[in-house]
Formats: structure tokens, C-alpha cells, sequence
């Protein structure tokens, strides 16, 4: 099974850099109006802006497993790329939420070292 998860976008162009920063590369795939991040062997972040999506913009949420969070938002800080307080749950899990230009939601979520 292939996961694609869209962010509807407003602005393509911006979009599209803020999207580079966040993972730290350009696109892995361009297919047409849509620009593809790789996020695992089946898993995708799908930049698009076509008007159909227009009043889907701001509403993603997505929440991404990593390890290294503190060095990805250290990262982000240094390009001027905010995001909410950390949180640490009851089970170790530290989580922070990241807002695109458009407000979409993408969440870093980091397992505790066992």
C-alpha cells in the first residue's frame, strides 16, 4: 500500500521552497501540477496548488516519525521556520507541530531512545 498525502497549497512558488527547506531537498518527483517529498519506501508529501484544491488550503495534517528532532529544528530555526513547544508525552514521545505558510499541520513525532 502507497500513502500520498496532499497539502493544498496557495502559492506554488513559495510553497514549493518552504517545502524544500522543511525536508531539506527539492522534490523527489514532479508529476504534472503536483510535487512529490519521498517520507518512506511508500509514503509521499504531495505539494499542489490546482484551484480544485482551493478550499482544501490551510486544512492538512500529517504527522511524520523522526529521530533527530532537536537537530531538523535547529535546522528549520536557522531558515527562519518556527513551530509550536515541544511536547513530551507519557510515553517518552516528543512531539512539536510545524505550520506551511498556509497553516497545513505537519507534526514530528521522535520515540524515545530505548
Amino acid at each position: 500500500m502507497d500513502l500520498y498525502s496532499v497539502m493544498a497549497v496557495s502559492d506554488r512558488t513559495a510553497s514549493l521552497e518552504w517545502f524544500g527547506v522543511f525536508f531539506g531537498r527539492p522534490a523527489d518527483e514532479v508529476m504534472g501540477e503536483e510535487h512529490l517529498w519521498q517520507v518512506g519506501e511508500n509514503a509521499w508529501v504531495v505539494v499542489d496548488e490546482r484551484d480544485g484544491r482551493a478550499k482544501e488550503v490551510g486544512a492538512a495534517v500529517v504527522t511524520l516519525g523522526v529521530t533527530g528532532l532537536d537537530d531538523i529544528l535547529a535546522r528549520l530555526a536557522a531558515h527562519g521556520i518556527g513551530h509550536e513547544p515541544v511536547e513530551t508525552y507519557g510515553n517518552g514521545v516528543r512531539h512539536v507541530v510545524v505550520l506551511d505558510p498556509d497553516g497545513n499541520s505537519i507534526s514530528l513525532a521522535e520515540a524515545p531512545n530505548d
